[in-house]
């Protein structure tokens, strides 16, 4: 039977893309699948075979934007923030992006409810970190994604959300869970009320999103925390999601013709606008024996790379990770996930959000190095990617995880959720 499934991802890559991996292969099973995507993403979903019934966050630009533009303003315009604690940017960082998405919600609210009419969709499906009240009073099987780290569903013997904390000293975890509720109380009272006058059920204490008739979330068994917070039945790990629709890949001469190991770095599309700590990176690695491809994105004309790189704006990440020895990365989740599941070691740089607790589980787990994004020496970068390049029988563990991983097919296993959900 073939279903209407309606996508919304949040307008960053992570999140899009992982629809887009999941909804590729409903489209191809015969299934009707529209994104209601932000509207900067115009053109770009229907181009792989998707119906777009986009929607505004915010009152429309009249200057055309490239996709998911209103993160990137929001990263450039907050880096400082950046430089400060985990629990610091609870106010500077965490409250004001909350606050941004709220409005966002209450924008399209209307617009999603029209959205729904015209599309008539059998299932609902939501990557995102904020509730919509249109996508539960549907009357619809909904289903959340989570495709940041799964501390985003919260538990007691495990450490905060947002806060990169280590798992094994709990001194500083009530510390943050203090302050996450002294600057986020207020604003989650109000959204909260909007919610329930929307029609929907009330939102579970601090947490802006309610939990789905069906829960994927997007981390492999190696680094997850199921041992010390066991989920309900309603929720199921994809190992990973990997999409199918990046374009080949050929290692471009410059690089073929030399010698070293081959390392891929990306800040993310959201990261890498922090120019001048891709700047600081790129010296150092360009100091090293060792190859590079560079992620460069939105401010490529701003990165000179050295002669031991190549770069571009856009890369098709999923077919470059596959090549390389080792990933240097801020810590996405997408990043992330992918570098495990093509069986990768990692040095993270993360910057904000859930960023700081998937460098912390990869770090405490010996997968890779966790460094301080801003304080960080050259010796301490170019010693973890020699520690980590020479380290083979780590190379090999992850190499061996990557193909169980591989083996699980989380994005086949998604799909076939997602159908039996609105069946």
């Amino acid at each position: 039977m073939s279903l209407t499934i309606l996508f919304m991802p949040e307008s960053a890559y992570g999140p899009t893309n992982n629809c887009i991996g999941i909804g590729d292969i409903l489209r191809r099973r015969g299934h009707r699948v529209v994104f209601a995507a932000e509207s900067s993403w115009k053109g770009k979903l229907e181009a792989l075979g998707f119906e777009e019934d986009l929607v505004d966050l915010a009152p429309p630009s009249e200057e055309e934007q490239d996709a998911g533009q209103f993160w990137k303003d929001f990263i450039r315009d907050t880096a400082p923030e950046y430089r400060k604690s985990t629990q610091v940017q609870l106010e500077t960082v965490t409250k004001p992006i909350w606050d941004a998405l709220i409005d966002g919600v209450k924008y399209c609210e209307p617009q999603l409810k029209a959205i729904i009419e015209r599309v008539q969709p059998d299932v609902i499906v939501e990557d995102n970190v904020i509730t919509f009240p249109a996508l539960l009073t549907a009357g619809k099987p909904f289903v959340r994604i989570v495709s940041c780290n799964p501390l985003e569903v919260r538990g007691e013997d495990v450490a905060p959300v947002f806060s990169g904390l280590p798992a094994d000293d709990r001194s500083e975890w009530d510390a943050f869970r203090a302050e996450y509720d002294r600057t986020h109380r207020e604003i989650w009272t109000a959204f909260n009320e909007w919610v329930v006058a929307q029609g929907a059920e009330p939102l579970p204490d601090l947490d802006f999103i309610h939990e789905g008739d069906l829960n994927l979330y997007v981390f492999p068994e190696i680094t997850d925390y199921i041992d010390a917070r066991p989920l309900p039945a309603s929720w199921h790990r994809l190992d990973s999601s990997v999409r199918e629709t990046d374009g080949g890949f050929e290692l471009p001469a410059s690089l073929a013709d030399k010698d070293g190991a081959l390392v891929y770095f990306s800040l993310g599309s959201l990261g890498s606008a922090d120019v001048s700590l891709m700047r600081r990176v790129i010296e150092v690695l360009g100091t090293t024996p060792h190859r590079f491809i560079v992620s460069m994105g939105p401010l490529h004309e701003e990165i000179e790379l050295a002669d031991n790189m190549w770069g571009a704006e856009f890369v098709p990440q999923t077919k470059i990770i596959p090549l390389v020895d080792l990933v240097i990365t801020h810590g996405g989740n997408n990043t992330t996930t992918e570098a495990l599941h093509f069986g990768k070691p990692m040095i993270l740089l993360p910057l904000f959000w859930d960023q700081y607790d998937n460098a912390q589980r990869v770090h405490e787990l010996g997968y890779g190095v966790r460094l301080s994004t801003y304080e960080f020496t050259d010796s301490e970068l170019t010693g973890a990617l020699e520690r980590l390049l020479g380290d083979t029988g780590l190379r090999e563990r992850l190499a061996a995880a990557g193909e169980e991983i591989r083996r699980r097919d989380g994005l086949r296993k998604a799909a076939d959720l997602i159908e039996k959900a609105g069946a």
